[in-house]
């Protein structure tokens, strides 16, 4: 899968997030994982 379309997320997060929504992890949980925003990583399991 590429890269979401004008994301200022790296592509290295943006792997991790999607590696973590595969396994099942809460969005929530992946924020900690990622080290990314709340609000981003619920935006990209949304999407995903």
């Amino acid at each position: 899968m590429g890269s979401m379309r004008k994301s200022q997320l790296n592509k290295v997060k943006q792997d991790r997030l999607i590696e973590h929504f595969v396994a099942g992890v809460k969005a929530r949980c992946a924020v900690d994982l990622v080290n990314v925003n709340r609000k981003t990583a619920i935006y990209y399991f949304h999407k995903l």
